[in-house]
């Protein structure tokens, strides 16, 4: 990677690549190949960080941020050294290495090295904000919410926010997308803020939480009209118009197949349907048991960093998370995930329902319900108790999600909101304060769109990832 990495003593701006989880650097090779392509060793200093590759990005969004943070540190040193001047900075992330990124800048933030340096690009590239949690019902969703945050180490548990950051009593990725962190003082420094999200075939990241919205239009492409950015057709959407339900149409009824294609078809199947039972059992119990062996090692070196005992002084990164020493009530209101994780989307309240019909229907919604209650009640200052204030702070909160959905049809196209946890909700709302400009992806030649999206390897059908980065070098990077 030397010869499109690194730089000249020249160059002024600094741009750190992040790879995602399972990674290594080489899967931010084509991203580097074509910032370089671009931009010459004179103009732009590319950095790829290098120290989480592998397994090591089982550690945790925190640990991983934090040698990202000493990477990025170390780089810096090394160009004034050798006689260069770093004035600006861009970081752009990938899958899980956008979390690792922001976490980093926090860092960067509150040890003063974002004071001497112009923030200018901070990219993600299918990078989940708001976690892999499936707001899906059924039980192969709840199986899947279940076992993957446990299957993942620490960077599972805080990709499925299940864990409880530090002291603050919520999921790490609240603490990142909390207004008054040092995580979004230090995200808000940089002037621009991209994102790439794939709208098909992401298992890994799907597009509510890389494209942080509240709603996914794009379910059924065979129900919405999208219309392409001009110049970047058949891949990238237009940001400002991308999708618009189709309407219905009756299409006149297709003639039966006859018997024996039917019986072709299926007998062309077989092989796949075979494979399925005899390897499918075997991978899983071959990723079970390398998960918990990952788990162990992992653990070893979370307890080695936490020691001071691997290369890292852990005592100059843990710094005060907050800009205000005395925060809002309402950033205790966050609940239990399972709250909201047995229905697909939000259902509509009727004003003059009775609260308790609600909850006897089922429940679904109550969560959430409870906690804009408790958010409302916060704000005003005003406790969660029985009798009369606790009846009002109920019917405020679902005020509150009644408004929220209604703001949300409207400013989504009127597709249903997602039944999300609450601290997601509250991330999409402080993300969107920094005015992200999303571009909607779409991969049509491979089904693997997570690694297709930034050309992760030379591979047919990946090569539809070359327009997103090359409209990433030559439309959004700024120099």
């Amino acid at each position: 990677m030397a010869d499109y990495t690194g730089g000249s003593t020249k160059a002024d701006h600094l741009c750190v690549l992040v790879h995602g989880l399972w990674g290594n650097p080489n899967h931010m090779a084509s991203v580097a190949k074509a910032l370089r392509a671009q931009y010459p060793p004179e103009q732009v200093y590319i950095l790829v960080a290098k120290r989480n590759s592998g397994s090591f990005t089982y550690d945790g969004i925190e640990l991983g941020g934090e040698r990202v943070c000493l990477e990025i540190e170390e780089e810096l040193e090394k160009i004034k050294s050798a006689g260069g001047s770093i004035k600006k900075l861009s970081i752009a992330g990938y899958s899980l290495g956008g979390l690792v990124a922001r976490y980093a800048v926090g860092l960067l933030f509150a040890r003063g090295v974002l004071d001497n340096l112009e923030c200018m690009n901070f990219t993600a590239f299918a990078s989940p904000f708001l976690g892999v949690r499936t707001p899906l019902r059924g039980w192969a969703n709840q199986i899947w919410n279940v076992l993957g945050a446990r299957t993942l180490c620490m960077s599972g548990r805080q990709l499925f926010g299940i864990d409880r950051f530090r002291d603050t009593g919520k999921p790490l990725l609240a603490v990142l997308a909390d207004p008054n962190s040092i995580f979004m003082s230090g995200l808000a420094r940089f002037k621009r803020h991209t994102l790439y999200t794939n709208i098909v075939n992401d298992r890994s990241a799907v597009y509510y939480t890389t494209g942080i919205a509240k709603t996914d239009p794009y379910t059924d492409m065979s129900k919405v009209t999208v219309r392409y950015l001009q110049g970047f057709e058949d891949v990238i959407l237009d940001p400002l118009d991308p999708v618009s339900p189709r309407p219905a149409q009756t299409t006149p009824t297709e003639p039966a197949e006859p018997l024996r294609a039917s019986v072709e078809k299926w007998a062309k199947r077989i092989p796949f349907a075979l494979a399925l039972t005899l390897f499918i059992p075997l991978g899983v119990v071959a990723f079970l048991v390398n998960s918990a062996v990952q788990t162990v090692r992992s653990a070893r070196r979370v307890k080695l960093h936490e020691s001071g005992l691997a290369g890292i002084n852990v005592q100059d990164f843990r710094v005060n998370l907050w800009i205000k020493e005395i925060r809002s009530a309402v950033e205790n209101t966050y609940e239990n995930l399972n709250s909201s994780q047995n229905q697909e989307y939000l259902l509509d309240y009727d004003d003059d329902d009775d609260d308790d019909d609600g909850e006897e229907s089922g429940g679904e919604g109550t969560g959430l319900v409870k906690a804009a209650a408790a958010a409302a009640a916060a704000a005003d200052g005003r406790s969660t108790g029985d009798g009369d204030r606790r009846e009002a702070s109920h019917k405020s909160g679902r005020e509150i999600l009644s408004l929220e959905r209604k703001q949300s049809r409207q400013q989504e196209g009127g597709f249903p909101t997602l039944a999300l946890a609450p601290y997601q909700f509250a991330a999409i709302q402080a993300l969107d304060s920094l005015n992200w400009r999303k571009y909607p992806v779409w991969i049509h030649k491979h089904r693997h769109s997570h690694a297709a999206i930034i050309v992760r390897m030379d591979k047919p059908g990946f090569e539809e990832g070359k327009v997103v980065l090359k409209h990433w070098v030559t439309e959004e990077f700024l120099v």
